[in-house]
């Protein structure tokens, strides 16, 4: 005969430390509390686990990607993956479109970045799980390479992520609900776009202007805001731009941001790598009151961006953050349990041995491969190079009534594929159109061979004289 007690059922309900909130007896509940639906199973007193007998809503499949899904979108894929590639077989392709140092070779890492990983990997130290925002000591050897007197930085200040893109992800998930808005720069890095619209909140783009060498119109910008902005993004360096701000245009941001309490997300991945002449000083040292998030990592300074290391540093100025940010991003690392632990346990080294040399002759040759591409490029009529300043990248107007045959900078850079074999990003990846944004990690003697061909295309197609001097602004 069954007892009483086999007919018994427990909703087994973990509030996170294995706590049993609730029992069902018979169907009823016994708390008195209704049920939630959070992380609920049915147990029966003998153990076993079994699912609740329900009714199926559905009577054939219907399985579809969630809205999150339907709604990232890259806009530099969505372009380039429409466009019609087809190389000229007479030519050997030149790709001067992506955004990644190592594909030529010509741009190792240095041999202390190289045995910093040896050494963590033949310690076996480091084959676990870390902690989801990163080791301790990592943090800290994080927090003494960027702490400086203005902005100090201690290890509780940073968060170690899978790369920089996954610390731009958690900051503007931890500021931003859906219904918001976020002021992103134009042109801007893709990725801004396609994380906020993602996560439902809308974009605004606050222009930047070329014949200022990208200075932002702070005007305009300001003009974006209302009570749903919940973050300014500020890149500087600036991907695709390759400009770098000045003390003076940073402090006038941050005055902006300051009159409208809006905290500043610092996407800071080409720090430091800034030509001679330039200082790129960091948003948070020169902030008094603004609350920044600082994203970075290893990607672009130490040319390893296939390793996936970044970090969010917290400069939480007059404790505007409090502690909620803080437990924020903590909640929303535990989603992947942290970055790499191995990269982690190399991290103290290769923040502290990298020698200086191997900066220097990096950004001298990004200097030279720049300063060829625009002397080069500024003869040619009907383009418009703007010379960057920094990071790895120079941007070049079209000037479109001079080439008819194009109907814009998407069609120009198609057919120069599949004339001269040279690939560049069309600039409407990044919602500026008629420009096309060129990567200059390449060889030195390709980058030569891809503006001689540069040159040869605008000769042929440029209806307005091929002899005409160039005579637009740079």
């Amino acid at each position: 005969m069954t007892s009483r007690m086999e007919n018994k059922s427990y909703l087994v309900q973990m509030n996170g430390n294995g706590v049993l909130n609730k029992t069902i007896e018979n169907g009823i509940n016994l708390s008195g509390n209704g049920v939630n639906g959070k992380d609920i199973h049915h147990v029966s007193v003998k153990g076993a686990l079994y699912p609740t007998k329900a009714k199926s809503r559905r009577q054939r499949w219907d399985v579809r990607p969630s809205e999150m899904a339907n709604n990232t979108l890259n806009p530099i894929r969505a372009i380039v993956d429409g466009m019609k590639l087809t190389p000229n077989p007479e030519k050997p392709m030149i790709a001067l479109s992506i955004g990644d140092p190592t594909v030529f070779g010509n741009l190792p890492t240095d041999g202390a970045v190289l045995q910093a990983m040896k050494d963590a990997i033949d310690s076996q130290k480091f084959n676990g799980y870390a902690p989801s925002v990163g080791y301790l000591k990592s943090r800290q050897a994080v927090a003494n390479f960027y702490s400086s007197s203005e902005a100090p930085v201690e290890a509780e200040d940073v968060i170690l992520t899978s790369g920089c893109s996954q610390a731009i992800d958690l900051a503007i998930s931890v500021l931003c609900n859906p219904g918001d808005n976020i002021l992103v720069p134009c042109p801007g890095f893709s990725l801004y776009k396609t994380l906020a619209v993602s996560m439902g909140i809308d974009v605004k783009l606050y222009n930047l202007m070329p014949e200022k060498s990208w200075e932002v119109d702070l005007q305009q910008m300001e003009s974006l805001i209302d009570e749903r902005t919940s973050c300014l993004i500020v890149t500087n360096p600036s991907n695709p731009c390759g400009s770098v701000f000045s003390k003076e245009h940073l402090q006038k941001i941050i005055k902006v941001a300051s009159r409208h309490c809006l905290p500043i997300l610092a996407d800071e991945i080409y720090s430091d790598m800034v030509f001679p002449g330039c200082s790129c000083p960091s948003m948070a040292s020169l902030s008094s009151d603004v609350p920044i998030l600082s994203c970075g990592g290893l990607a672009k300074r130490w040319l390893v961006p296939g390793w996936r290391m970044g970090w969010i540093l917290i400069h939480d100025r007059n404790d505007v953050f409090g502690s909620k940010i803080r437990q924020g991003l903590v909640k929303l690392s535990q989603r992947i349990l942290g970055a790499c632990s191995i990269i982690q346990g190399a991290l103290e080294s290769i923040l502290n041995n990298t020698p200086p040399s191997f900066y220097s002759k990096t950004i001298s040759f990004l200097k030279t491969n720049s300063e060829i591409c625009f002397n080069e490029l500024s003869t040619v009529p009907g383009l418009n190079p703007v010379m960057p300043s920094g990071a790895m990248y120079l941007m070049v107007g079209i000037d479109m009534d001079r080439f008819p045959d194009f109907k814009n900078d998407v069609d120009f850079t198609e057919c120069l594929v599949t004339e001269q074999s040279v690939f560049c990003l069309p600039a409407s990846a990044f919602e500026y159109p008629n420009y096309f944004r060129i990567v200059v990690t390449v060889p030195e003697e390709l980058m030569v061979q891809a503006c001689s061909r540069i040159r040869e295309f605008c000769q042929r197609h440029n209806r307005a004289g091929s002899t005409e001097s160039n005579d637009l602004d740079h």
